[in-house]
């Protein structure tokens, strides 16, 4: 039996990902899946460039606006919510099509990866207290006796990744290097056509992520960022660019010109992460938005290609 065929859209911020995917799913008959880790959170709409009420009147989209801004969320969650909404779009025989730059979700649902839980104990707080005492030279140590490859990628004075490593041994009895290589060993019950946004020319992007923080002022992004300091953001929701960058302004450290330009560099330096990562990602199809071509077209025809 043919797998259901899943249509991905990544790139980096400003790329055109949200209007492109609108027209795509209305193209095919199809409902979008969002890939954003900071979409997910109320109230954070101006600085993560959330679709409008209007362009998700046009078309459905899921996962985007469902979770409080005090809330963790995890790339384990979000593959067990993207695969439920996946089977319900699915189910009332419409094209599910994911759309985000956020790179390790999307590819959890490419590599169908699988996340090992195991239950909360007392581990961590005991390794913290641990390298306390000992110093986290110690625990290096440990974690070359019972994980050398992984011992070998880290830094010996990355305390929380040393701890994260040691963690996950003693609670599971399997390495971390060993969890990772098992995670993406079953294949997924879907196929993916992934295509990639990207311009020939870097500064036409950074034109365009330039121009889209002077809208995002426009629209009231200083409200927005003065509304999420005053509010209990979790871990998760504090790593949203659009907010840290003002707050140095916010605390008349410097003046409101420097710190929109260091919004702009830092959204730029995002940008730049974002396509280093997904040119990792197999089997991309790219499309350059500054190639004057008729992108949503030539999507189509890449799609049509894949359901043969």
């Amino acid at each position: 039996m043919k797998k259901n065929l899943i249509i991905v859209i990544a790139g980096p911020t400003a790329s055109g990902k949200t209007s492109l995917g609108i027209d795509i799913a209305l193209a095919l008959n199809g409902e979008i899946i969002s890939a954003d880790s900071m979409q997910i959170y109320k109230k954070m709409d101006i600085a993560t460039a959330k679709p409008t009420d209007e362009e998700r009147s046009i078309v459905k989209h899921h996962l985007i606006d469902f979770l409080d801004i005090g809330e963790e969320f995890s790339v384990a969650k979000y593959k067990e919510l993207a695969i439920q909404s996946i089977e319900d779009i699915l189910s009332r025989k419409k094209t599910p099509i994911i759309v985000g730059g956020t790179g390790l979700y999307i590819d959890c649902i490419i590599n169908n990866t699988e996340f090992f839980d195991y239950e909360k104990n007392d581990v961590r707080e005991t390794l913290e207290k641990e390298a306390e005492e000992k110093g986290i030279d110690a625990l290096f140590e440990q974690l070359k006796k019972v994980d050398i490859e992984s011992a070998n990628t880290l830094n010996i004075n990355d305390k929380k990744r040393i701890i994260r490593a040691l963690e996950v041994y003693y609670s599971t009895g399997k390495t971390i290097t060993q969890q990772k290589k098992e995670s993406h060993l079953n294949e997924s019950p879907y196929r993916f056509c992934v295509i990639g946004l990207n311009a020939h020319n870097r500064e036409f992007l950074y034109n365009r992520i330039n121009q889209r923080v002077d809208i995002m002022l426009k629209d009231g992004l200083l409200e927005e960022a003065q509304s999420f300091f005053s509010s209990d953001a979790s871990l998760t929701a504090k790593q949203a660019i659009g907010y840290k960058e003002l707050k140095p302004y916010f605390d008349k450290e410097i003046s409101l010109a420097d710190a929109v330009e260091n919004l702009k560099r830092e959204t730029r330096r995002y940008a730049k992460r974002q396509l280093t990562w997904f040119r990792k990602t197999k089997d991309i199809n790219w499309i350059y938005i500054d190639s004057g071509r008729d992108i949503l077209n030539d999507c189509l025809k890449i799609i049509d290609k894949y359901k043969e």
